[in-house]
């Protein structure tokens, strides 16, 4: 067994470390976790991570639980693949896009499918299921002015800002946003699908 262990389910965040493990050239062992039989809230899962979310990501250090600690883990792990820009700055917007991708569109997303999260009453589902697709087109919107400096999100260098912010938008067009009014967003996916690390870890979440 190796030293990094990366607990994932399809169709989450979690791809996102699985393509990050991958571009650093670590060695990992991947614990799929079946969501079909609720398994994250068993106590065997409950265990790894109290939250009863994936990814989780054990360490030699002990495990983590959030998506961009987990990518600046890697990062710092494997420096030669260059997923952290070494400027200041750079690396700060790098956080920002972290912050705004986990925070804000990654909430808006779930209010698809988990509006038992914000309500106990199922009345107000479809509320929140109606919003989605405004929010997530003004959350495109964002980003397509303010988060692509150039191919790539920090301009003509890949990074883990790449990695998470392709992981995301990939849930876009399912979100009922419109993505021919986001050319460039939409390149950026392309571009990012045809990656060797990408196509590697997309092959096993099909």
């Amino acid at each position: 067994m190796s030293d990094l262990r990366l607990h994932l389910a399809k169709g989450t965040v979690a791809l996102a470390p699985h393509i990050a493990l991958i571009e650093a050239g670590a060695t990992f062992d991947l614990v799929w976790v079946d969501f079909a039989s609720a398994a994250q809230t068993k106590p065997d899962y409950l265990a790894v991570n109290p939250k009863g979310r994936v990814p989780a990501l054990e360490t030699p250090n002990g495990v983590l639980t959030e998506t961009a600690a987990m990518l600046n883990y890697i990062s710092a792990l494997h420096p030669a693949a260059g997923l952290t820009p070494d400027d200041i700055w750079t690396r700060a917007k790098m956080e920002e896009l972290f912050l705004f991708l986990a925070a804000t569109v990654h909430i808006n997303h779930a209010h698809k499918m988990r509006g038992h999260r914000w309500s106990d009453d199922p009345t107000t589902y479809p509320a929140m299921q109606a919003k989605v697709a405004q929010n997530i087109t003004e959350n495109a919107a964002l980003v397509e002015r303010d988060y692509l400096a150039g191919p790539y999100v920090l301009g003509d260098a890949f990074s883990n800002a790449d990695i998470y912010l392709f992981t995301i938008a990939r849930w876009f067009a399912g979100d009922g946003a419109d993505m021919s009014a986001f050319p460039r967003l939409d390149a950026f996916l392309d571009m990012m699908s045809a990656r060797p690390s990408v196509e590697t870890a997309l092959a096993m979440h099909i």
